[in-house]
């Protein structure tokens, strides 16, 4: 839960992604604020001081790069997550991204993540757990003997465990996490998701089974 320091600013064009959004982060105890129209992201950052933007660079017209630009100088030093086409050139959009299609509990494992950081005074985009590197940014892991090629989805789903160390998670809400709302996916896939992924991380693996519930990662 947050107390103080977490008043969000959601910049979001589809209104279901925007409702979703907001219902995930109130969940959470965040104030939101949701903003539908891109071009007027600068404006309402400026007139909210928010402390941290979830920005929606993927609405048709939209130039990412010179939005992100305009948010950035607008909510300074509030950090800003882009949420990006998977085919948008993504070097101009500051350390914080999550693509679409995104499950609402990975992003807001990814506001926590910025905010913590921020606190911290620390910016490195980096998770560790154990033996494993993770890198946001890059969207690269690593583990001893090299880096762990991943898809997607195996992506997303180590990354909401490390934000969430400790933490057990049902079937169902690893859907939440790594799937994107609607998907038609079901709790088999998450199974079948977490035995690849560990096969790649092998010994390293942070995740373990908690019967009858759903699974957990640990350092």
């Amino acid at each position: 839960m947050v107390d103080e320091d977490g008043r969000v600013l959601v910049v979001e064009h589809d209104p279901g992604v925007a409702e979703l959004e907001r219902l995930y982060l109130t969940r959470e105890g965040f104030v939101v604020d949701v903003e539908p129209e891109p071009a007027d992201a600068p404006a309402a950052a400026a007139r909210i001081r928010p402390d941290i933007v979830v920005l929606d660079v993927s609405a048709p017209g939209v130039r990412p790069a010179e939005l992100y630009r305009r948010v950035a100088e607008a909510a300074h030093p509030a950090p800003i997550i882009c949420v990006h086409s998977p085919d948008t050139d993504q070097g101009e959009l500051g350390e914080y991204r999550v693509s679409r299609p995104f499950g609402p509990r990975l992003l807001v494992a990814a506001v926590a993540d910025a905010l913590r950081r921020r606190d911290a005074g620390d910016g490195a985009d980096v998770l560790r757990m154990g033996a494993v590197t993770l890198d946001p940014q890059t969207r690269s892991v690593s583990v001893p003997g090299g880096p762990a090629a991943l898809t997607a989805t195996e992506f997303d789903l180590l990354a909401f465990f490390m934000a969430n160390p400790g933490r057990v998670f049902t079937r169902e809400q690893l859907l939440d996490a790594a799937w994107a709302p609607g998907a038609s996916a079901g709790t088999r896939t998450v199974d079948v998701h977490i035995a690849q992924l560990r096969a790649k991380l092998g010994a390293a693996s942070p995740i373990r089974t908690v019967r009858g519930v759903g699974y957990a990662a640990d350092l």
